[in-house]
């Protein structure tokens, strides 16, 4: 969940999700939707499939759990740094892990690009305590060695750093905006959404009200939403009627247990439809 995704917004939902699938086995046994629904708002939902589909291979493995990096990267959705992650603060094995807070942090300290900077994390790893070295680092990178204005003040390796500071992350400030707009049809204490596609490489096959031109009217609701490098300027017009191959009334109180895009249950939460 912490991939890509704020602290402050996992930690709640990480809770509930622990409540919800406590263990590997109920985790496997779930229907993908319901994984996608309990995931809802917290965005990359191919994490959430590939979470899914790495419980059902343990529980084909009869739950061996992987101790080592390449063990571990041998399950769906996860790669060189989620797998270093994983082998060095639950198993203690030795291994760097960088991230973009690692990598900047480095970047600063030694002035290495980033191609290098796994190499230099491995040649800075604290062999005897690789996990809580790993977090120092990320922790190091999201709290002092920050993007635009880094604290160098409070930095504990501030005397060792080549750049003091200086560098700020690419592409930071940089974020497209990107108008959108929905159509919000009620009736009857139901609502109209549309499934999304399941090719598409956005959220497939996930819940969401349907699309509509902007421009279309006086919109009742605008809003801004992120979603990585774009931001979305949002216009939810009502609509009386709704019509649509992939789209179906879902009554309000089971429109939760679908797996909605955050989006979608941002502007019906706004509108205090659930």
């Amino acid at each position: 969940m912490l991939q890509q995704t704020r602290v402050a917004v996992v930690r709640d939902r990480y809770a509930d999700f622990l409540r919800r699938f406590p263990s590997v086995e109920r985790l496997a046994a779930a229907k993908l939707p319901e994984v996608l629904a309990a995931w809802s708002g917290l965005g990359y939902y191919r994490r959430a499939g590939a979470l899914h589909a790495a419980a059902q291979q343990l529980v084909e493995d009869g739950l061996r759990f992987p101790r080592t990096a390449e063990d571990l990267a041998s399950l769906p959705g996860i790669g060189r740094y989620t797998a270093a992650a994983i082998a060095s603060i639950a198993f203690d094995q030795p291994c760097a892990v960088v991230d973009g807070n690692v990598e900047r942090v480095l970047g600063r300290l030694f002035r290495v690009r980033k191609r290098q900077a796994w190499r230099a994390a491995g040649e800075l790893l604290s062999p005897g305590r690789p996990g809580d070295f790993n977090q120092a680092m990320m922790e190091l990178g999201a709290t002092v060695c920050l993007p635009k204005a880094p604290l160098c003040v409070q930095c504990p390796v501030f005397a060792w750093c080549r750049t003091r500071g200086a560098g700020t992350a690419r592409g930071s400030s940089l974020r497209r905006k990107k108008p959108i707009a929905y159509r919000l049809a009620v009736r009857n204490q139901a609502v109209f959404l549309v499934q999304r596609e399941d090719h598409k490489s956005l959220m497939p096959s996930m819940w969401e009200l349907p699309q509509t031109r902007p421009g279309a009217g006086v919109p009742a609701l605008r809003l801004r939403h992120a979603i990585t490098s774009t931001d979305y300027q949002v216009s939810v017009y009502r609509a009386r009627t709704a019509s649509g191959s992939r789209g179906r009334w879902v009554k309000l109180a089971e429109a939760e247990r679908l797996p909605l895009t955050g989006l979608t249950q941002k502007i019906l939460r706004w509108t205090k439809l659930i």
